[in-house]
């Protein structure tokens, strides 16, 4: 079980929770702040304090009191008018991610809901409870409201529930709560609120493109490697010493990766001397660069998002030793809009290089092998059509760069002046490195045909088991067939990282 309490929670425990099913549990120190931190909310309440969102209105409408009558139906209304998001529903891994991040900020304590908001979120999780949320609705400042408001209507028996058996069947929340006999919640002063302020959304979508980026990097250092094999290229250019002249951190990384890779290598070894060529095109010889320019840029946007999945991102903010109540602003998802912006960035530049090795597969004026690698070409046209798919799908990951953390769009009548454009942000990340996905598994498929033609010389050895990998799921090229079935057996096998190197070193 993980453990929920506000301050410890790491990515590697949420994508477990979210891919895999682990089962999660309130920590009983942090149920104890939750409490601390609502008796202060019904403290201030019954003194008569004016606290936003409790005993005002929301936005343009802070101004507008509150009587006491109606301000637990100000938290019904607050999730039914926020529930205004659109388009397909977020797939269930990514909606777990939500709940066990929403739990987590109110477990810190300084959210001023009653602990059984924050169980209840948890009893979703581990009875596999999980809202239909639409992937639009936010501009990530103020929160991700929509989303988030349609995560939380289930809670109070309101909402759509995702089909248990991943159809496209959605189901009522009453219908579903009644099965596994859990109450409605009824929601008192400031619970509407705490549920459904944050950051929470894109973060949930950041970290887990981050992960599947750092995964599918990892192995475009395989493919990477693998191409430059099957070239017949050199891999002097990753000796240590070159890179100790410029020690970027990711560049040593990448660097050390490929040598290791490469060692022990037969097809290395027959052209060792007598090569007239003396350096290799930049796309095989700056791998280290480019690949390692990509690992900073994914290691900064990890600890942004290390920060922010422990953080407290609603508001007001309560802080009971204080007995004070803040508003402030860290629903604003400026700094992981920015993070995931360079996630995408860097991303994009991947799958630019990926695509420029499997055109050197395929160029035989470039690579000296078949044209297309087809065993017989003009009668066959091989992997021609393999690497137009690319291009096309570099061309849409080029637009997803665009910068969404520079778009701000004033919303809430003015009050809400600028915003960060947070999950329209994640939303580019997942698909950006989706895109990169189906590179990596492009130029291994490319670099793997590639190696049939060096037999009976041998790749290095996680090489070779990297090729015997793929050719378990797709055989050899012979004569033509539809090449999207290869294409998506090795995708899937990227996706669930089976070309991680650390697999490969046997």
């Amino acid at each position: 079980m993980i453990v929920v309490d506000g301050q410890t929670l790491t990515l590697e425990d949420l994508e477990d929770v979210a891919r895999n099913g682990t089962a999660v549990g309130l920590d009983p120190a942090a149920r104890e702040r939750v409490a601390r931190a609502r008796s202060a909310v019904k403290k201030l309440v019954r003194e008569g304090a004016p606290v936003y969102g409790v005993t005002t209105g929301f936005g343009r409408m802070a101004e507008v009191p509150i009587s006491s009558d109606g301000r637990r139906q100000l938290q019904i209304n607050l999730l039914r008018s926020h529930a205004a998001g659109i388009g397909a529903p977020l797939a269930e891994a990514e909606v777990r991610t939500l709940l066990l991040l929403r739990a987590n900020a109110l477990a810190a304590g300084h959210s001023g809901c009653r602990p059984v908001v924050v169980e209840r979120l948890l009893d979703h999780l581990n009875r596999g409870i999980h809202p239909v949320v639409p992937e639009t609705g936010s501009v990530g400042a103020s929160g991700d409201l929509a989303p988030l408001a349609h995560l939380a209507l289930p809670l109070i028996g309101e909402g759509w529930i995702l089909d248990a058996g991943g159809g496209p069947r959605h189901r009522p929340a009453m219908e579903v709560l009644a099965e596994v006999a859990l109450e409605p919640l009824e929601l008192e002063a400031k619970e509407g609120l705490a549920l459904i302020n944050g950051t929470q959304v894109t973060t949930g979508l950041g970290v887990l493109a981050l992960l599947r980026a750092e995964r599918a990097l990892d192995q475009l250092e395989v493919a990477g490697a693998m191409t430059l094999e099957a070239l017949r290229g050199t891999p002097d250019a990753f000796h240590a010493s070159v890179h100790a002249l410029r020690p970027h951190p990711g560049q040593l990384r990448s660097a050390d990766i490929l040598w290791s890779l490469l060692s022990g290598s037969e097809i290395r070894e027959s052209h060792r001397h007598g090569d007239p060529r003396v350096q290799d095109a930049y796309s095989l010889r700056c791998m280290p660069q480019i690949h390692g320019a990509a690992r900073n840029a994914l290691a900064y946007t990890r600890t942004i998002l290390e920060t922010e999945v422990n953080a407290v991102t609603d508001n007001p903010l309560v802080f009971p030793e204080e007995g004070a109540v803040i508003s402030a602003g860290n629903f604003h998802a400026q700094i992981v809009s920015q993070a995931l912006d360079l996630l995408c960035l860097a991303v994009t530049d991947l799958v630019s290089v990926s695509e420029r090795r499997i055109e050197r597969l395929l160029n035989p004026d470039l690579s000296n092998l078949p044209a297309f690698l087809a065993p017989e070409p003009g009668l066959n046209s091989g992997y021609m059509i393999l690497q137009v798919t690319v291009a096309d799908l570099l061309s849409e990951v080029r637009g997803l760069a665009t910068p969404a953390s520079v778009d701000s769009v004033p919303t809430s009548a003015g009050q809400e002046d600028h915003v960060s454009m947070g999950l329209w942000s994640a939303r580019k990340a997942r698909r950006s490195v989706a895109i990169l996905e189906v590179a990596v598994a492009g130029e291994l498929l490319a670099a793997a045909q590639a190696l049939e033609y060096r037999r009976p010389l041998r790749p290095s050895p996680p090489l070779a088991r990297a090729r015997d990998l793929i050719r378990e799921k797709v055989p050899a090229l012979g004569d033509d067939r539809p090449v999207a079935p290869d294409l998506e057996a090795i995708r899937s096998l990227v996706a669930s990282g089976a070309f991680v190197p650390a697999r490969l070193f046997g």
